[in-house]
């Protein structure tokens, strides 16, 4: 990673679509059990709000290029303003964005006191789009095409990424020549075929190829059944790459006609993996964007969670960061 690969990620166009959402973090400190119940009290010391979901991994790519705009669902109410305001903070384009107005913007909330999260709010309806909705995503992914480099798939299970919106984005990508990643989701199976590159993580990657991990006590590369994983996602997903990430055991990248390749960890130290995987996507597609191979894209991305991983909260990194990451291996 030098000057000029940075240089070159700001000159890519990227498009995120997927799941949109509104984190809200509160942290704190707890000296003492409620009287009221036997539940801790969490003196507040610091409350803020980030984008998240397919929002965060649009925020992971604005350091790095002005050329990113996001497409997802919000509800018509305040927190679609304060996450828009947020994005437009962050340089990130809203005019994909689709307006509910039958289901909110979906928040997460989430309490923590020296660094351990204690539990967590949700507000969300899970809702499919609507005919019409799908209509207006293919007619904005249309206008937008000639004009992008990549388009992030960044899935949470909550509706938005079906796949009529993938057979969409497929047909208007191959046409135009895009490369497509995906950031799967356990909770909705989809059919990935022809798309460049799938990332699950490991218990995303064994779920969707049907086999048990035991955990094998060896390297990542001596594991069979992760071997085993990787070749079958490969035929299953009728996808070129597939990039597992291991956690501590750092990522495994399979492609078709090569071996399997693997990239140790780089995180020196673990606070909060929030975001974490959405920094990878981001990261590893802004790679691929930028005409690395998808073994420099892969180490790429595994440096940039590694990152993230020692930051509090829904983090993402800067170029500088980035930089000096690869300056002090």
């Amino acid at each position: 990673m030098t000057s000029a690969d940075l240089q070159n990620f700001s000159r890519c166009r990227i498009l995120v679509i997927g799941d949109v959402m509104l984190d809200h973090f509160i942290w704190g400190s707890v000296r003492r059990i409620s009287p009221e119940a036997p539940v801790p009290i969490v003196e507040v010391t610091k409350e803020v709000y980030y984008p998240g979901g397919a929002a965060n991994v649009a925020r992971n790519v604005a350091p790095f290029s002005k050329n990113i705009s996001l497409m997802g669902r919000v509800g018509h109410d305040s927190q679609a303003e304060q996450l828009r305001t947020l994005l437009h903070d962050e340089g990130v384009g809203c005019e994909p964005l689709l307006i509910s107005q039958q289901i909110p913007t979906i928040s997460k909330c989430r309490v923590a006191a020296r660094q351990q999260q204690i539990v967590r709010f949700d507000r969300e309806i899970i809702a499919k789009l609507t005919e019409m909705e799908l209509a207006e995503v293919e007619s904005k992914l249309r206008a937008l095409a000639p004009q992008l480099d990549a388009i992030v798939i960044e899935d949470y299970g909550k509706g938005f990424v079906t796949e009529a919106l993938m057979n969409s984005v497929t047909k208007i990508a191959q046409e135009t020549k895009l490369i497509v990643t995906v950031d799967p989701s356990p909770r909705n199976p989809l059919p990935w075929r022809g798309v460049n590159l799938v990332k699950p993580n490991r218990l995303e990657a064994f779920a969707a190829a049907g086999i048990e991990d035991t955990y094998l006590r060896v390297a990542p590369l001596q594991n069979s059944e992760l071997m085993k994983v990787g070749e079958t996602l490969l035929n299953k997903w009728d996808t070129p790459i597939v990039l597992i990430t291991l956690g501590e055991q750092g990522m495994m990248l399979f492609q078709r006609s090569k071996p399997p390749h693997h990239i140790p960890t780089r995180a020196r130290e673990v606070f909060d993996v929030s975001g974490a995987g959405d920094t990878a996507i981001a990261l590893l597609t802004l790679a691929l964007a930028s005409g690395m191979t998808p073994e420099l894209a892969a180490d790429v991305s595994n440096h940039a969670s590694g990152i993230v991983v020692g930051k509090l909260g829904t983090a993402c990194l800067t170029p500088e960061e980035l930089l000096a990451a690869y300056q002090s291996v």
